[in-house]
């Protein structure tokens, strides 16, 4: 993987950048959206390519293992071809997933035993399985198998999950290294820190996944119920460690506010269901601040979605036309709202880079964390 970086700001750890990959390039900080299961919710893939403007979507490696499966995505040439997605691909290892499962999941040394969500039947990943799985899926970057600790978390908790995350990394990185690309393009593995919200822990897990000098790097945990500012505490430590020629993704992550704030400790990548699923709950997110679109107070206004006409949608439709989809539960509401809040991330994205590349980024975030935490 190449990533080459093009400008830092001067005042913050901001930096702007170009990520090299078969598929494409990506300029950072990129926002992925969120496509689970071979399909970002409620947008087709040439809205996603050419409205949205997305340069990179995740898929997971849980949902697509277990529906619809490897031997379907191979007999497609993986999940480029499937979905018919052109552009890169990221896929997260499962491990939040298999976190999430709560009582349906054992985990050992060797891995990790759990129930399949739809029909309860007994499954088994291991570092060396979750790299085998997305070999087939195809995906540009691959993540590491890790352990997701909840929050709150004992200390002796967060140390052990970090131990066992780190001993899966060791056996991930060695199958990653014996074994080839299924369909002749490379695959990029990064390794994921995790540490929960104790430095001394974030700091010997970014240690130790520095020293395995992979193409990129990931921060797990976070987002998981703590407060904001450990998050960005927890960031701010990792980034001290992690190597700056290396891309860093912070998985998960976030509102608005999260994302300018991590770019501004030297994150470069992110990705968060937030968009689509507030979207789709008539929650939406403006340049100006956010709007609940079911409120009475857009019924009757004509105006665009996003007074800067910011997106691709924001010139078509009004806040009054798509308060009334949302509340007749039309499915092109959940459309519409989707492919807004998407579209806005993107350009938020955009216009990160661009201040970066003029050193006025501190100062921009400043005004714009005031401006988009505004409900409106």
């Amino acid at each position: 993987m190449i990533f080459e970086i093009k400008r830092k700001d001067s005042e913050t750890s901001a930096r702007s950048g170009v990520i090299h990959t078969a598929h494409g390039k990506i300029d950072t900080p990129v926002f992925m959206p969120v496509g689970t299961t071979a399909t970002v919710k409620a947008v087709h893939q040439h809205e996603l390519a050419n409205d949205v403007r997305a340069q990179i979507i995740l898929g997971n490696t849980y949902h697509l293992y277990l529906r619809p499966g490897t031997d379907t995505l191979s007999k497609a040439g993986g999940l480029h071809g499937f979905m018919n997605w052109e552009g890169p691909i990221l896929t997260d290892s499962g491990g939040y997933q298999v976190f999430s499962l709560a009582e349906q999941r054992k985990l050992t040394e060797e891995g990790a035993v759990f129930q399949s969500h739809i029909d309860g039947s007994k499954h088994t990943f291991t570092p060396e399985g979750v790299v085998d799985i997305q070999r087939k899926i195809g995906a540009d970057i691959i993540m590491a198998f890790d352990e997701c600790t909840p929050f709150p978390c004992e200390y002796d908790y967060a140390k052990k999950s970090m131990d066992l995350t780190h001993l899966w990394l060791g056996r991930g990185v060695k199958q990653y290294m014996n074994t080839n690309p299924e369909y002749g393009y490379d695959q990029f593995l990064f390794p994921i820190v995790q540490g929960s919200v104790y430095p001394d822990l974030r700091i010997q897990s970014a240690e130790k996944i520095a020293g395995f000098n992979l193409p990129g790097n990931a921060i797990g945990g976070l987002s998981v119920g703590e407060p904001e500012e450990d998050m960005y505490r927890m960031v701010e430590t990792v980034n001290r460690i992690l190597p700056e020629d290396r891309p860093r993704y912070l998985m998960g992550v976030g509102t608005p506010v999260n994302l300018l704030e991590n770019i501004a400790l030297g994150v470069d990548m992110f990705d968060c269901v937030m968009p689509t699923r507030n979207g789709r709950n008539g929650h939406l997110f403006t340049s100006k601040g956010i709007i609940n679109i079911k409120n009475e107070k857009w019924k009757n206004d004509l105006s665009p979605i996003d007074p800067d006409n910011i997106t691709y949608v924001d010139t078509q439709y009004s806040r009054a036309y798509l308060r009334h989809l949302i509340m007749s539960k039309e499915i092109l509401g959940a459309q519409i709202a989707s492919l807004h809040n998407l579209g806005f991330y993107v350009w938020l994205m955009k216009q990160a880079g661009e201040q970066i590349g003029q050193g006025t980024y501190g100062k921009w975030k400043a005004k714009m964390v005031k401006q988009l935490a505004e409900r409106l």
